[in-house]
């Protein structure tokens, strides 16, 4: 899951207010969408001032989580997130423009004014929720994969290499604590192989790099239907939590998104969307607020 912390939150926030919100390092461009999705008036009546007058959503961006959110050919956001994104805009009567940040400056950028929201795969969970609300559209879990043909067990893979996307959950929490529990029993570490992308995980997997990936289950699965040659499930999925669209503390705007949210799941764009990309085992019927402190 996309549950990252550089440093924490609270502490990223306080430097913030001293330093301002650049980041130097966080990979530059932006994109513009639009969609054909009819105005729904009565969500787009519940747009702050300010977003409704400029007449587009910014929206920061970390396209490196495929399907969920990755690049086409000319660098611009693609995926089933940015799809619904566009269609939830439609709702609102405004276009999106995307931002194309490294993850862990999103939030910070959300704080700070330099983005009206953020959407990259956000797991909402409550030491989040004390900075930034949020609008849950998706329910993830975590999926490990393994080489074709070779089982594995994510609960006994002591001395196995598991390849995951550096800061993302499953390498700050989840494989840590696996490998912990094996050397607790006296049984070799985990090897954890840490890659800045998710492609770069999937494809040490796919070289034979390493014994399994974690991801969130949309993602592996994504890549093994990509590599069904290569690669294979490995075990069921696990921990489910919610997926959330990030808006400031208190920001007017996350009544709108939920309302311009729920239309586009109550007109069908919701499920045409996730079936297209193969995504729809984690849908949702209702669009909720920070559902992660409920979990």
């Amino acid at each position: 899951m996309r549950l990252r912390y550089g440093i924490p939150v609270l502490a990223v926030v306080a430097a913030l207010a001293l330093s301002g919100c650049v980041d130097n390092s966080a990979p530059s461009g932006s994109s513009s969408g639009g969609s054909s999705a009819k105005k729904d008036d009565a969500a787009a009546a519940l747009l702050p001032d300010k977003i409704a007058k400029a007449g587009k959503l910014v929206i920061g961006i970390d396209p490196t989580y495929p399907p969920n959110e990755s690049k086409d050919a000319n660098g611009n956001p693609k995926g089933w997130e940015v799809e619904l994104m566009d269609a939830v805009a439609g709702k609102l009567g405004v276009k999106t423009s995307y931002q194309v940040s490294k993850f862990d400056s999103i939030i910070p950028s959300i704080t700070g004014g330099k983005y009206d929201m953020g959407l990259s795969s956000f797991t909402d969970n409550v030491e989040r929720e004390k900075v930034v609300d949020f609008v849950n559209y998706y329910t993830a879990g975590i999926q490990w994969a393994s080489a074709k043909g070779k089982n594995v067990d994510p609960d006994n893979a002591c001395g196995l290499k598991v390849a995951v996307q550096a800061t993302t959950y499953e390498d700050t929490d989840e494989v840590p604590a696996k490998s912990k529990a094996c050397t607790d029993a006296g049984k070799p570490a985990i090897q954890i192989l840490k890659f800045d992308a998710q492609d770069q995980a999937t494809n040490a997997l796919a070289l034979g790099q390493a014994d399994a990936l974690s991801a969130d289950s949309p993602v592996t699965l994504y890549a093994i239907s990509k590599q069904k040659d290569k690669l294979q499930l490995a075990g069921k999925s696990f921990e489910q939590a919610p997926y959330g669209l990030a808006v400031d503390k208190g920001s007017k705007l996350a009544k709108a998104l939920q309302a311009a949210f729920q239309s586009i799941v109550d007109d069908g764009t919701y499920k045409k969307v996730l079936d297209k990309w193969g995504v729809a085992d984690g849908g949702v019927d209702s669009i909720t607020l920070n559902a992660g402190a409920n979990g």
